[in-house]
């Protein structure tokens, strides 16, 4: 799961960047993506205005994968009109069924 230290000076903005993934469903599973664990990292890049998400898939080949990234740039783009996003889709580490959190395995019946 993604974790932030409470010392970063964007902490407060990156939870809110956090909580506004959460609306981005994966179309299959229909679960957030943050539950499924799909989103690394948030880098804010204050001085040139960007929103950077690293970020994986369940696959590579992940059907579904131009549409979630998409969501993403469509979401950050809604919620923070004044930054741009930056969606790195990232390979490794290798997305498992281990970082699904809790709350995703309730809504996935698991």
């Amino acid at each position: 799961m993604i974790s932030f230290e409470i010392t970063d000076g964007n902490f407060s903005f990156k939870m809110k960047v956090l909580n506004a993934l959460s609306t981005v469903l994966d179309p299959e599973l229909q679960v957030n993506i943050i539950d499924l664990g799909l989103v690394y990292d948030i880098i804010v890049l204050e001085n040139s205005k960007k929103i950077e998400i690293n970020m994986t898939l369940s696959s590579t080949h992940c059907p579904m994968g131009a549409a979630i990234v998409n969501s993403v740039e469509n979401c950050i783009s809604h919620h923070f009109t004044a930054y741009q996003a930056i969606v790195n889709l990232v390979w490794e580490p290798v997305w498992s069924f281990e970082q699904i959190t809790e709350e995703g395995k309730l809504q996935l019946e698991m």
